[in-house]
C-alpha cells in the first residue's frame, strides 16, 4: 500500500520533468514583479506629479500584475476541474466545486481584492485627497490583495520544487527564492513610513524590521533547495529597490498639485534599500549548521535555531543599518546611487531637519532605549521561530 501511494503522489513530478515548469508559474511571477514596480512607481507618482488621475502608468502596472495572476490562474482552475488529469486533480483543493492548487486560488482571491479596491480608491481620494499614510482603508484592501498574489506565486513553485525531479528542483526552488524577494519588497515598501532614514534610530524602526524581516528570510532559508536562499532574496530585493532607485530619476516630471515647497524637476527616487542581505547571510549559515529534525529533537531544535538566528538578525541588522543610517543622511550619499537626499516630496519643505534623526518622545520616533530594544529581540526570535514553522511546512508543499 505505501509504495502504491508514494508512486501516485509521485507521479506530478514525473509529469514536471517531462513540462519543466508550467508557463502559468511564469505569468503569476511576472504578475507579481509588475505590481511591486507599479507601486514603487505609483510613491514616486504621488511624490514627484501629485494624483492627477486614476489613470496612471503605475496604476496600470500594478492592476496588470493583478488581472495576469487572477486570469492565469483561473484558467488553471477550470482546466483543473473539467480536464484535468487524475494526478492534477488529487494534488489540488477543492472550492465550490471547482478544483486547483493552494496558490492558484490565493491568486484568484488576490486579483478580486485588487480590482475591488481600485474603485474604492478612485472615491476615498476624490473624497479626502491625497492619503496621509500609505495604508489607507483603500490600500489596506489593495495591500492584501497584493501580498495574497505573491504568497500564492510562492505556493505555486514551492509546488514545482517539491514535487520535481532532482536535477529541475534547482529552477522552482530559484524561482521561490525569488518570490522571496518580491515579498521582501512588499512589506518594506509598506513599512516606508517606519523606516524612513531619519527614523532608523528609533525604537520603533528596530522593533517592526525584526518583527517581520527574520519570519521571511528563515522561511525561505528553511524551505529552498539551493544554497543561500535567504541571502539571495534579500539581494533580490535590494537590486530591484535599487534599479527603481537608478532609473526613476532620468524621466522628468514636475508638480501639479499645490502646496509646492520643493520644486523637483524628476521622478522622486525611493530611500535607498535596508541591508538585510547582512543578517540574511548570518541566518543562512545558522540554518546550515542547525539541520532539522523530527519529533521533540526538532521542536527543540528549531527554538535553539530561532533564538539563534533571531538573535543574529537583531545583532547584525543594528549593527549595520544604525551606522547604514548615518551614512544615508550625510552629503556623502547625496548622488545617484544612493539618493541621499533626494527622496523628498514636492510637498516637503526644506530645512535643517530632512538631514537629521527624527528622536523624541512620540509614539513613532521614539528614541532607543534597553527596553526597546529588548522588545526587538524578542520579536526578532519569535518572528525567526514563526520563519522556520513555515518554512518546515512549505517544504512539504505538494499542490
Amino acid at each position: 500500500m505505501e509504495s502504491s501511494t508514494a508512486s501516485f503522489v509521485a507521479s506530478p513530478a514525473s509529469m514536471e520533468s517531462r513540462t519543466g515548469i508550467a508557463w502559468y508559474c511564469y505569468a503569476v511571477l511576472f504578475g507579481a514583479t509588475s505590481i511591486v514596480i507599479g507601486v514603487l512607481w505609483d510613491i514616486s507618482w504621488h511624490q514627484t506629479i501629485g494624483r492627477d488621475t486614476f489613470w496612471t502608468s503605475a496604476h496600470l502596472a500594478i492592476y496588470l500584475g493583478g488581472v495576469l495572476g487572477g486570469m492565469s490562474c483561473g484558467w488553471l482552475v477550470l482546466k483543473t476541474t473539467f480536464k484535468g488529469s487524475v494526478e492534477e486533480r488529487a494534488a489540488s483543493v477543492r472550492f465550490w466545486g471547482f478544483r486547483g492548487p493552494l496558490g492558484a486560488w490565493l491568486c484568484i482571491w488576490g486579483a478580486i481584492a485588487m480590482v475591488t479596491s481600485a474603485p474604492l480608491d478612485n472615491w476615498w481620494h476624490n473624497a479626502y485627497g491625497l492619503d496621509v499614510r500609505i495604508l489607507s482603508p483603500p490600500h489596506t484592501v489593495l495591500a492584501l490583495g497584493m501580498y495574497a498574489i505573491a504568497l500564492g506565486a510562492l505556493l505555486l513553485v514551492l509546488a514545482r520544487q517539491n514535487n520535481a525531479a532532482i536535477q529541475e528542483q534547482k529552477t522552482g526552488s530559484g524561482l521561490f527564492i525569488y518570490v522571496g524577494g518580491i515579498l521582501l519588497v512588499m512589506v518594506a515598501t509598506f513599512l516606508t513610513e517606519y523606516s524612513f532614514p531619519n527614523r532608523q534610530h528609533t525604537a520603533l524602526f528596530y522593533q517592526v524590521s525584526c518583527g517581520l524581516y527574520p519570519s521571511i528570510l528563515a522561511a525561505v532559508g528553511r524551505a529552498a533547495k539551493l544554497r543561500w536562499p535567504a541571502t539571495l532574496s534579500a539581494a533580490i530585493y535590494l537590486l530591484i529597490v535599487s534599479v527603481m532607485i537608478w532609473i526613476l530619476p532620468l524621466f522628468s516630471a514636475t508638480p501639479k498639485l499645490a502646496p509646492i515647497y520643493n520644486p523637483v524637476d524628476h521622478m522622486v527616487p525611493p530611500p535607498f534599500p535596508l541591508l538585510l542581505i547582512v543578517p540574511a547571510l548570518a541566518i543562512d549559515l545558522l540554518i546550515r549548521w542547525i539541520k532539522p529534525a523530527e519529533g521533540w529533537r526538532g521542536w527543540f531544535k528549531d527554538w535553539l535555531l530561532a533564538l539563534l538566528t533571531g538573535t543574529a538578525f537583531f545583532g547584525v541588522f543594528l549593527a549595520v543599518q544604525w551606522h547604514f543610517a548615518k551614512f544615508i543622511l550625510s552629503p556623502a550619499a547625496n548622488n545617484w546611487f544612493f539618493a541621499g537626499g533626494r527622496y523628498w516630496s514636492y510637498g516637503a519643505r526644506p530645512g535643517a531637519w530632512q538631514n537629521n534623526f527624527w528622536e523624541n518622545e512620540s509614539w513613532l520616533n521614539n528614541p532607543v532605549t534597553i527596553k526597546g530594544l529588548a522588545l526587538a529581540l524578542v520579536l526578532a526570535i519569535l518572528s525567526a521561530r514563526l520563519g522556520l514553522g513555515r518554512g518546515r511546512w512549505m517544504a512539504k508543499v505538494r499542490r
